[in-house]
């Protein structure tokens, strides 16, 4: 069973938050306006039903790409919310801190992935989000978007759809977490990925893994070494193949079961 746990080449650790620069330099920051209609992501961030009108309008709300730097963060807990995000290229990762002052990864975003809804609430971020390679995302502001909604249909099912994926996310990482033993973690993890990098045109049977093992324990509740012998494990039982940063995934059927 495929759980939309958010939301694939291992890299070294991202660095400390505490380390990290606040925001990405605002020299990264580029005017994206007509890049919609012609985005190979088009259907992955909006709705395939928006008709040219709207899609000119929406194309018009994205007032910005942003590079962001393997280990900088996009957006900061506690920051005033203004915009989403769209990831263009790369990937992230989510993260609360402890107050021990440990970190809690909470989800990772791919190519195609909104960024930010959590800020939707209390007009402040409740996470902070770390690019786990170089990235790029669009900006759009929400009080643009949420007047468009207003006005399409079409797009505020779009947005209502994301914001329920969003709830899917965090209950099934609830039970991910509570229910499940560490095979079937990460068994239901990497079939999660497949099921994602399919949905964006990709292979489903070969990906690489962007964040790190040790990211992928932190979010899964597991040590490090145990990710790793579940993998072994995996691989013994000619479910999955590793060949360094690449993973394949052999037997989806088994590998379901677990």
């Amino acid at each position: 069973m495929l759980l939309d746990l958010d939301r694939t080449n291992d890299i070294s650790p991202s660095p400390a938050l505490t380390q990290t620069p606040r925001y990405a330099p605002a020299s990264t920051a580029t005017r994206a306006g007509g890049n919609c209609p012609t985005c190979s992501l088009r259907g992955a961030c909006m709705s395939k039903d928006l008709n040219i009108h709207e899609l000119a309008r929406f194309d018009a709300i994205v007032s910005a790409t942003r590079i962001v730097k393997r280990g900088e963060a996009l957006y900061r807990t506690n920051d005033v919310f203004q915009s989403i995000y769209a990831v263009r290229a790369g990937s992230f990762k989510t993260v609360v801190m402890h107050r021990d002052g440990r970190e809690q990864v909470t989800g990772f975003h791919l190519t195609g992935e909104v960024l930010g809804l959590d800020g939707v609430c209390a007009e402040r971020h409740s996470s902070s989000a770390i690019a786990i390679e170089d990235s790029s995302v669009c900006i759009i502001p929400y009080s643009l978007l949420e007047s468009m909604c207003a006005e399409s249909t079409q797009l505020q099912q779009q947005m209502l759809r994301t914001m329920s994926g969003e709830i899917v996310r965090e209950s099934s990482l609830m039970m991910l977490l509570g229910t499940m033993s560490a095979e079937q973690r990460v068994a239901t993890f990497l079939l999660n990925l497949s099921g994602r990098m399919k949905a964006r045109g990709y292979s489903a049977a070969e990906f690489n893994l962007r964040m790190t093992r040790e990211e992928m324990g932190n979010y899964l509740g597991m040590k490090l070494e145990t990710v790793s012998r579940m993998f072994s494990k995996f691989h013994r039982d000619g479910l999955v193949e590793t060949r360094g940063k690449q993973i394949r995934i052999v037997d989806p059927d088994a590998l379901a079961l677990i």
